[in-house]
């Protein structure tokens, strides 16, 4: 099945830009008058009937539309941090997509080797997994964030005073502030032990919630600090861990976005 790819659908009418109207004319050499299936990377997926075709801009009839195509019946945000290896975090967000997930966010840690990350390649990789694999949505890629600051952007809480909530974060744990983040399950994988809160399976935690929204937090190659991953608990993540294998950081991300995925099938 040929998916094209276009976010300038309106009015009964899906242009396709010069890329894919290159595509669509010049390589699969697609007329007027033909039948082509458009996703428009928010979950609908439009039959539409070729009107131009100019491999400058390809205009199409949207004949017929269904919304969720391709859908799963879950929401998955993983924030990972960059690999040293850009090409091994381009390999995890693609195979990511193909399996089932709707959000990344590059997250730099204290211990990230790799500090500066551009989204804008991985952006065009997402849309050709997302065609490939027969979705309507693309995953979003966010702009980089600090590990601290994504820990309290998702707990609700402001980033004022960050820093002394990783230094003081031990001595709250007892008492963590979720903030309005009841609603999903939040998760940190990390590779050390910890005493007060062991970690558990990932998917012994899935097992047990029945929250479809989900958010996991996966470290760099040298791991998370203590320092973040006090400042996790504290802000109501779950520590788990992937099994008893040591994984890279990509193969680790994949391995918690298969565990989401076969839960809710």
């Amino acid at each position: 099945m040929e998916i094209f790819y276009s976010k300038d659908i309106e009015g009964g009418i899906c242009r396709l830009d010069q890329d894919e109207s290159a595509h669509c004319v010049k390589v699969l050499r697609h007329r007027a008058g033909d039948d082509i299936s458009v996703v428009d990377g928010c979950g609908t997926l439009y039959r539409c009937r070729i009107s131009v075709d100019s491999p400058k801009g390809v205009e199409a009839m949207v004949i017929s539309s269904e919304e969720n195509w391709g859908g799963h019946p879950y929401r998955l945000h993983m924030a990972v941090c960059p690999t040293k290896n850009n090409d091994r975090y381009e390999w995890f967000a693609e195979k990511a997509c193909e399996i089932g997930l709707d959000e990344i966010s590059p997250v730099i840690g204290e211990h990230s080797e790799r500090r500066v990350f551009k989204t804008a390649r991985l952006e065009k990789i997402l849309v050709s997994a997302a065609k490939q694999s027969l979705k309507g949505a693309v995953p979003a890629v966010n702009e980089p964030i600090s590990v601290k600051d994504f820990i309290l952007e998702q707990s609700g809480r402001s980033f004022a005073g960050a820093q002394d909530d990783i230094r003081g974060a031990s001595d709250r744990r007892d008492a963590p502030d979720r903030g309005d983040a009841s609603d999903r399950l939040l998760l940190i994988a990390y590779c050390f032990e910890d005493e007060n809160v062991p970690r558990r399976s990932i998917k012994e935690v899935l097992s047990e919630h029945e929250c479809n929204e989900i958010v996991v937090l996966i470290g760099p190659e040298g791991d998370f600090s203590r320092a973040e991953a006090e400042l996790a608990l504290s802000h109501g993540f779950i520590p788990v861990h992937l099994g008893d294998s040591r994984l890279r950081t990509e193969t680790a991300a994949l391995t918690a976005v298969s565990a989401v995925y076969f839960r809710h099938m």
